[in-house]
C-alpha cells in the first residue's frame, strides 16, 4: 500500500475525489499528520468510520526506521534512517540560536562524486519518495515534541543533489510548507545545489520563496573541476549567469557555500579570486553571502580541515572587501559530523 506520506495536498484532494470523499478531507488529513502527528487512522477523531475504512484500503501511516542516533556535545543529533528497501540515509539535527534546523537527505547516494565528500563514495542508489523525504523532518520533530520544541528551518543539503530529485523536491518544499502542516516559512527553508544550470533556472519559476545555496568550494574553473566534477559540464561563468538569472527573478539573495580545505582552496589569493569572481557577478555580486565551513574529516579522503587562524585571514579578505560573509559554527565534530559519513560507515559494514 501507499505511504499517506507520498501525497502532496493536491494529490491527496484528487486521491479522496477518486474514492467518493469530499476534497475538504484533505485539510483534516493533514492537520492530523502533520499537527497532532498521529500514528494511526483511528486516531483521526473528525473523520467517519467509513472514511477512516476507505483510507485503511489504501494508504498507511508509516515511520521511517531509526538504524542509528549520534548525539554530539553540542546537542546536534545526526540520525541514520532505514528504509524499507534496507538502504540508508542520513538526517541531521542542529540547534542554533535562532531555532531548530534539520538537514534532509533528497537521494540514496549521490553521482555528483565531489571529491571532498563522503555522500557520493558509493554511488546514487535511486532518488527518496516524497514519504522519504518528508519523513525525516517529521521524525525530528516527534524528537522535538518530547521537550516541547519545534522544527523552525529546513536546508536540503544532505546526502545527494536535491535538483537531481527536482520534481519530489518541490512536493516536498510544498508539504513542509503548507499552512495546514508542518507550516515551516519558505523564508526558513533553505536548498543547496551543486550548480545544475538548467535546473537553477527553472527554479527561479518556483512561487515560494525558498532560499537557494551555491556549492561552490573554488574560485576558479580548474580548481573547481579538480574538486567537483559538475563543473566539467557547467563551468563557473554558466553558473554565476544562471545565478543572475535566478536573482532578476526573484530578488532573493543567493548564498555560496564554501569549505575550507587545508592547502587546497584557502589561500589568501584563493579569497582574493572569490572576491573578483562574486564582484564580476552583475546582479549576484550586489546581494549574496559567503558561508565559509570548516571541514568536517573523512578517514578515506585525503583532505584536511583548514586551521581556524588561515579560516580567521580568508575570512577578512572577503570582508575587507565587502562581501557578506560568516565563518560558519561547527557541528557534531565529535560524531559521524561529514555528510554521508555514517551511512558509508555502515554500507562499507554490510558489504
Amino acid at each position: 500500500m501507499q505511504s499517506v506520506y507520498n501525497y502532496s495536498f493536491d494529490e491527496l484532494v484528487t486521491f479522496l475525489e477518486s474514492i467518493g470523499e469530499k476534497k475538504f478531507r484533505a485539510t483534516q488529513i493533514f492537520e492530523w499528520l502533520y499537527r497532532a502527528r498521529v500514528s494511526s487512522f483511528d486516531e483521526m477523531t473528525n473523520l467517519s468510520s467509513k472514511t477512516i475504512e476507505k483510507l485503511k484500503e489504501h494508504l498507511i501511516i508509516d515511520n521511517l526506521e531509526v538504524e542509528t542516533k549520534e548525539v554530539s556535545k553540542d546537542g546536534t543529533i545526526k540520525f541514520l534512517f532505514k528504509l524499507p528497501d534496507e538502504r540508508f540515509i542520513e538526517t541531521v539535527l542542529m540547534t542554533h540560536n535562532y531555532g531548530n534546523s534539520v538537514c534532509v537527505t533528497s537521494q540514496v547516494g549521490c553521482n555528483m562524486g565531489c571529491a571532498f565528500c563522503a555522500s557520493g563514495e558509493l554511488g546514487k542508489i535511486r532518488n527518496l519518495t516524497l514519504s522519504e523525504m518528508v519523513l525525516q523532518v517529521l521524525m525530528v520533530q516527534k524528537e522535538l515534541d518530547k521537550e516541547n520544541r519545534r522544527v523552525s528551518n529546513i536546508v536540503v543539503m544532505g546526502i545527494g543533489e536535491p535538483f537531481d530529485n527536482y520534481d519530489t523536491l518541490l512536493k516536498f518544499l510544498r508539504v513542509v510548507n503548507y499552512p495546514k502542516g508542518l507550516e515551516i516559512g519558505a523564508r526558513h527553508i533553505t536548498v543547496s545545489t551543486c550548480g545544475i544550470v538548467p535546473k537553477i533556472k527553472e527554479f527561479a519559476d518556483f512561487d515560494l520563496q525558498i532560499n537557494l545555496a551555491i556549492s561552490l568550494h573554488a574560485p576558479n574553473d580548474v580548481l573547481r573541476s579538480n574538486l567537483m566534477k559538475i563543473n566539467k559540464r557547467y563551468q563557473l561563468s554558466e553558473v554565476m549567469d544562471a545565478l543572475n538569472y535566478y536573482f532578476v527573478k526573484t530578488n532573493r539573495r543567493v548564498t555560496f557555500e564554501y569549505i575550507l580545505l587545508e592547502g587546497v582552496n584557502d589561500s589568501l589569493a584563493h579569497a582574493k579570486e572569490l572576491v573578483d569572481l562574486i564582484k564580476a557577478t552583475d546582479e549576484v555580486g550586489k546581494c549574496c553571502y559567503v558561508n565559509l565551513i570548516p571541514y568536517n574529516e573523512v578517514s578515506t579522503k585525503p583532505f584536511k580541515r583548514t586551521s581556524h587562524e588561515q579560516a580567521e585571514r580568508f575570512f577578512k579578505v572577503l570582508h575587507d572587501n565587502n562581501i557578506q560573509a560568516t565563518l560558519r559554527m561547527e557541528h557534531g565534530s565529535d560524531i559521524s559530523a561529514a555528510c554521508g559519513q555514517l551511512r558509508a560507515k555502515k554500507e562499507r559494514r554490510n558489504g
